[in-house]
Parts: structure tokens; sequence; C-alpha cells
């Protein structure tokens, strides 16, 4: 058994010391400058580095936030990104992702975050920010020793170049380099930064080679729980929240120490804007927001700056991104004290799943042998509450001769008699709002553990016990507003009950036809039969030895199979035996399995028999 040394050498070895010494890079502003003319992609703004890494299957996390069947929403949202970052103009927007509960809103924006945080440990996501290095009356501590003071904004370091030197900077950073790789300068230096910057300007006379003799730049690691990077903000109590959780506050307890509420030494630079920078800031039920909130919203997105309470406006770079739900949306565009948000914000639909394939993803990863033990999930258990979740999202199709679960397999990929893939997009584009209403999969997920902890399984759940779990449900549903809804959903059960009733029989079915002597004894005894009656000729019994007439019940109970009638038997009956006779002078014999429809009909015949045996 292994000790507790044994534990901490093991950790020893596995911690990678290498990778720790590179996110943690500490170097000259110098130093800097020849890391960005090698690679200037280390001056990325948010939006750059955001479309320059794969969020959405979330591989370095086990798949645990992976998103399925949202392509084409993701497919919006990044060319939204991507438009951000050759700034053409969604860079001053508000991106809000607006569905129904449940739809993975906010999983989208965790993935994201998760996403940043993972990039910005990487090479290839590198980004840096400096700290000063100062003593005396410059530093915080009025001491002779090193005082150490970080950018409580985590700004570029690039920031420090005097604006009127910086087309001149740029021109030799940029020297040889491509329109698409060019290093662009945006934004100044944070209050408290430039409060430190002016100090040493009055010391060194100017010189400004002195003044960055004080600074050291540092890589950046974005992460959420540090929050540096990664801002998130949350509506409460309007009684009990302000501005200042957004932009920062004025410490008191700094004042008497620097005289003035407005020095930045007493000011905390902590609010939600402040610590998202380089990085991106989640709005959680945006739409919620007080107005007072709102006005800070639209400077930091058309503007890229925020205006902290007795300081100048100060410059961010960050992803503003918000969430909401459809109720919100609604009042958003019927309230005109709104209209500038909806002026600068662009909407992106993130509706719920409608491709059955994608919905029963969502539910194996939470539901598969590795996580359920103890406990057997009967086959096409998952795949009928699926089932039904996206049925009951679709819109009825306005084609008579289409029904709603045929619809679903088209949606999935299936291919039914007299439609093609253009047909396919016309049902779409006839169904704009089509996965904005509908069952949450969270509904589905809490009646699936439901049955699963039932005692009625006895260690299994088939898909009849999670279907009345479903049922039984949808009385108390608070999402349901309607009985007439109610009912729908209560009906849908219904035809999923019954798919599942048809697949059953199907694959029971196959399993029988699998019994290829059976269907091979059935064949043989019919052909004799056919034979016999197509040439006025009696069958000789097997069992009694006697002859008697060619056996009607048996061969009509396998032609009604495959809708032979009865006017119609004699020239199938003929049809068989001209095959077998021309088969036979070819020096051939007859095989069921060549004659597809006799193969059908023999098949169901053989299942019709056994069924009523099968419990």
């Amino acid at each position: 058994m292994p000790t507790g040394q044994d534990i901490v050498q093991l950790i020893g070895r596995l911690q990678d010391l290498r990778g720790f010494r590179d996110q943690h890079w500490e170097g000259s502003f110098e130093d800097y400058l020849q890391i960005v003319r090698h690679n200037p992609k280390v001056t990325r703004t948010a939006f750059q580095r955001i479309i320059h890494y794969n969020f959405f299957d979330d591989k370095d996390h086990g798949g645990v936030d992976a998103i399925f069947g949202l392509d084409i929403p993701l497919m919006k949202l990044v060319n939204v990104f991507k438009s951000a970052a050759k700034r053409y103009g969604t860079e001053k927007r508000v991106l809000l992702l607006h569905g129904p509960v449940g739809s993975s809103k906010s999983t989208i924006v965790r993935l994201l975050k998760k996403g940043l945080e993972d990039y910005s440990r990487t090479p290839e996501g590198a980004l840096y920010t400096f700290t000063w290095v100062v003593q005396g009356d410059i530093g915080r501590k009025k001491s002779d020793q090193n005082e150490i003071i970080a950018c409580p904004m985590h700004e570029e370091p690039l920031h420090l170049v005097p604006e009127e030197l910086r087309p001149e900077v740029l021109r030799m950073l940029n020297e040889g380099r491509p329109e698409g790789e060019r290093v662009v300068l945006e934004g100044d230096l944070c209050p408290s930064c430039r409060q430190t910057y002016r100090e040493l300007v009055l010391r060194y006379g100017g010189d400004w080679t002195k003044i960055v003799s004080h600074v050291r730049v540092r890589r950046l690691i974005l992460s959420e729980k540090d929050r540096v990077g990664i801002g998130t903000f949350q509506p409460k109590d309007e009684k009990n929240q302000d501005s200042t959780e957004l932009t920062g506050d004025i410490n008191y307890r700094k004042i008497a120490e620097y005289g003035s509420d407005s020095d930045p030494r007493a000011f905390n630079f902590d609010g939600e804007f402040n610590v998202a920078n380089r990085g991106l800031i989640e709005f959680i039920e945006v739409l919620k927001l007080e107005v007072a909130f709102l006005y800070d919203l639209l400077g930091a997105s058309q503007e890229h700056k925020i205006k902290p309470k007795k300081f100048a406006q100060t410059d961010i770079d960050e992803v503003i991104i918000g969430h909401t739900n459809e109720p919100e949306y609604r009042k958003l565009q019927h309230n005109e004290f709104m209209e500038a948000l909806r002026d600068r914000t662009v909407k992106i639909d993130i509706p719920y799943i409608t491709k059955l394939s994608e919905e029963i993803k969502i539910y194996e990863k939470d539901y598969n042998p590795s996580r359920i033990k103890g406990k057997h999930i009967a086959p096409h258990t998952l795949e009928m509450a699926a089932m039904w979740a996206v049925l009951t999202r679709l819109e009825e199709p306005k084609k008579a001769d289409l029904t709603l679960l045929q619809k679903l397999r088209l949606y999935n990929g299936k291919t039914l008699p007299g439609f093609t893939e253009d047909n396919v997009k016309e049902l779409r584009k006839e169904a704009m709002r089509e996965g904005m209403d509908g069952i949450s999969p969270r509904y589905i997920q809490d009646k699936i553990s439901n049955a699963l902890v039932s005692d009625k399984g006895e260690g299994c759940i088939n898909p009849f016990m999670v279907l009345n779990e479903l049922e039984s449900g949808l009385r108390h549903h608070s999402l349901i507003t309607s009985e007439e809804l109610r009912k729908r959903y209560r009906d849908l059960l219904g035809v999923v009950k019954q798919e599942y009733e048809d697949i059953a029989k199907n694959e029971v079915q196959r399993a029988i036809s699998a019994d290829e002597e059976a269907i091979a004894r059935l064949c043989s005894n019919y052909i004799d039969n056919v034979k016999a009656y197509t040439q006025r000729e009696r069958v000789r019994n097997k069992y009694t030895g006697q002859d008697e007439e060619p056996d009607e019940r048996l061969m009509r109970s396998i032609e009604e199979k495959i809708d032979i009638p009865e006017n119609r038997k004699d020239d199938f009956r003929r049809e068989i035996m001209n095959y077998i006779g021309a088969l036979a002078v070819e020096g051939k014999s007859f095989n069921y399995r060549t004659n597809e429809r006799l193969h059908k009909a023999l098949e169901l015949k053989l299942f019709e028999d056994q069924k009523d045996s099968i419990k």
C-alpha cells in the first residue's frame, strides 16, 4: 500500500516545473519589445485571441461541457468574433445569447471562459502585462525598499509608449510585416499606472528610458477564480447593488492616508469591467440590469471605455457577452428606454436541439455505464426520451402528407420517398422559430434521474418507465402555461410510445428472422403447396403420409403479408413457379433470399406465428 511519501514523490515527478517557469516569465520592457518584434500575436486584442481557440467540444476537460447539435448558432457566434477581430464594427457591440431555458447559453459562455484560461497558458496564447518596481515617495508604502505595484487592470505593456511616439515605434515593430500581422496599439494607461507614470516623469525630468527601467513585464495567465481577465456580473436586488460592482469603488480607509478620494491609490480597481480587461466579461440575465448599469454597459461596448468614480474614462479591451431568456427579450423589444441597448446588441439565437442523434448525446454523456453503477438502462430508453423532447420543439409540418415524426426523421438525416435535402431546407425555413419552444433537456434529465432512483425498476429502467415519469411531471411543469400545450405534450408521448412498440416489434422480428432454418422450412412448405396448387396436384403430409389438398390458409397467410390480393394470388404463384423453373434450366436452385418480396413475407409470417410466445 502506497505511503504518504510515495504520493508526494509521485506528485513531484508529475509536476511541470518547466511549464511553470514559462508561465511565470518575467523580464524588462526591452525584453518584451524583442518578444513583440518576433511574435506580434502577443499584442492581440481579446476578440483576436478568442477566435484562435477551439472551445465547444471541451476536449481539455473530458467533454464535461461539450455542446451538441448547435453547429449553426455556434458558427454565427464565431463569425461575430471574426468580424470583431478584424475591427469591422461588431467589437463595439454587446453579444447577446438569446434562447429558451436550458438551451446551453451559460454553458457556451463557460466554455469560452475556460478556453481563454487554457489558451493563455499555452505558448501560442501567451499575453503579457507589467508591474512597477518603485521605492520612496512614489511607492505606496513610502519605503526605501523596492515595492512592487501590479497594474490592477493587467494592461498591455505597450500602453507605456507615449502617444506621440507610437507611430514611429509601430513603424519599427511592423517593419517587413504583412498587413494582417502588424501590431496595432490602442488604449492608454489605467488611472493607477498613470499616477505612477506621472510621478516617475517628474522624478526623471521626462526621461522615458529611465521611467521604463522601473517596469517588469510578466506573463499574464487568465483565471476566473483569481479574477484575472475573466469577470462575471449577475443582477441582484437594486438596493444592494450599484455600478461600483462594475467599475470599482473608493477605498475609504486610504483617503486619510492620501488626502483625496480622487487619488488612484485610494481606489480599488476591482469592478468586473476592471478585472475582465484583456479577456471576457459575462453578464448573467443581462436584460434584468437596472438602468443605472445600462450606461456603463453602453460605454464599455461602444467606446471600449469605462468611467470609474472620480476618474477619467478608462480604456478596456474585453469581450462583452450576456445571455437572456425569451420573456426578458420581449420586454427589451417593447421598452423604449432600452432602445440604445437594442441598437448596440448583436443577438444570437441559441435554440434547443432539433436533431435526434445530437439530443441523445446529451443523455448518453450523463447516463452511461461508467457513471451509472448498479442500474441497467434498457436499449432505446434514452433515445425515446430524447425523441419526445425533440418532438415538443418541432412545429407541425404544413405538408399534409408529412407527420411530425417523419419530419423528425428527416431532420435526423434519414431519407423519405419524395423528399430531398432541398425539401428539408424548405421545412426549416417554414419554421424559423423551431427550437425556441418545447421541453428543456433539464426536464428530461430530472425524470431520467427519478426513474433511476425509483424502486420500481429492480436494477433496470426501460423506455416505458421514463416515459411515464415524463408524463407524470407534466401536471406540475412550471413552464407549461396552458392545458392545450399540456395535452399536446401528452399526445406526443403517445406517439413516442407507439414508435417504441414498433421498434421493439421490428427488433424481435429481425431476431426471429435470423433463424435461417425456420425460414427455410417455411419457404419449402410454401413452395411445395404452390407447386401442387399450380399443377393441380395434392401434397404429401410428411407427418401422416397422406396426400392432401394444397394448404390455402398457409399460402394466403404468407401472401397477405406483402399485400397480394385474392384476385392476384394465382398470378403471384405462377410468377414464383416460373422463376424457379427458369433457374432449374440454368442448373441453379431456388433461394428465397433472391426474391425480396417473398423473403419479407416469410419473415413477417414467422414473426406472427411466434409473437404470442414472446414475453
